[in-house]
């Protein structure tokens, strides 16, 4: 008999909603701003680790991009990402959907060309050594105006071979989809697909209006929806996915607890629910920690996370033969281990 920690550390999973400014360890942190000459404000790794306790969304992301200021080189962005990806290859985390936010970079000087030549560098390593595929999604983020963000898109159709998907993040509050509608409209244009962050701090409506304004394909994060009956019927039946992420729900407020989580709720209404990460460092675990972390407060069975990474797989921007593969090799891994 395996332990359930086992069996989902055994489990073949994609995951989907992860920023890759967000697993920024403090350990790697220190390291980059001693090679980049940056002073800090924490004078040691343990009392940074101390200022991550969160009241809201906000704080956190204070914190998050000051941590950013650290990455200059396209050697950092290509460590801060191979230090993931080796965590995902340790994970049994077989394809991974990575966000990366250039306007945190941007904004700071650095060229769009560092921030995603670093990445892709990285993403490019894992496939070949690790044998974990990738896909990339750039956020715009939604504090900033839409002419930043219209720039943003402007400066990505150079790497359109890189990039996939768009997407929306940072604060909620005061930032509708609608601020995005015209972005959006041209990023479709342009051959991206189009995903959002809505219904994590903001209410259900935000999740409706990114699916009818911004023509999304997937919600990032969504919980908020579970109070909207008709929004779950619809989300239902177009099987429009969302890329759910417990331990940062409850780290960030958006839950009072795990065992309230609506989790299990939203998989029983039928919708394509996936487990995710968000921003692991800042939020005390990365893709296994969500899924155990889950299962033991909401009491899901191995059956149900078998689900949850079929239904990674199955929300994933990969091909079809791509998919199939994976889920065969889960069914096969959850036949002989569930």
């Amino acid at each position: 008999m395996t332990t359930l920690s086992e069996f989902i550390h055994g489990l073949p999973k994609a995951e989907l909603h992860l920023h890759i400014e967000g697993t920024l360890e403090p350990e790697l942190l220190f390291q980059l701003a001693e090679r980049n000459h940056i002073q800090l404000k924490y004078p040691s790794v343990e009392a940074l680790k101390k200022a991550y306790k969160f009241s809201n969304l906000q704080e956190f992301l204070d914190l998050y991009y000051e941590g950013a200021n650290v990455l200059i080189e396209e050697q950092d962005f290509y460590d801060l990402a191979w230090d993931y990806l080796e965590k995902c290859k340790e994970q049994n985390v077989v394809h991974t959907e990575i966000f990366f936010d250039p306007q945190t970079h941007t904004e700071r000087g650095i060229l769009f060309a560092t921030v995603i030549n670093g990445i892709n560098r990285a993403l490019q390593d894992a496939r070949t050594k690790l044998g974990i595929s990738s896909k990339l999604i750039m956020c715009f983020l939604r504090h900033l105006d839409e002419a930043s963000a219209f720039q943003t898109l402007d400066e990505a159709l150079d790497y359109k071979d890189l990039i996939v998907a768009v997407g929306l993040d940072s604060s909620e509050k005061g930032n509708p989809p609608a601020k995005f509608e015209r972005v959006f409209a041209k990023a479709r244009e342009e051959g991206f697909l189009t995903v959002a962050h809505a219904g994590e701090e903001g209410p259900a409506s935000f999740v409706k209006d990114a699916v009818d304004l911004l023509k999304i394909i997937r919600i990032d994060h969504g919980i908020a929806a579970i109070q909207d009956e008709f929004l779950l019927a619809e989300l239902a039946q177009k099987q429009i996915p969302l890329t759910v992420c417990p331990l940062s729900n409850l780290e960030l407020r958006a839950v009072d607890q795990l065992e309230n989580h609506p989790l299990k709720k939203l998989m029983d209404h039928g919708l394509l629910v996936t487990v995710n990460s968000d921003d692991p460092a800042y939020f005390g675990g990365y893709v296994n920690e969500n899924y155990l972390a889950s299962a033991e407060a909401l009491g899901l069975s191995k059956a149900d996370l078998c689900q949850l990474a079929k239904n990674s797989v199955i929300a994933s921007l990969l091909s079809e033969p791509e998919k199939e593969h994976h889920i065969n090799a889960i069914q096969q891994y959850c036949s002989e281990n569930a």
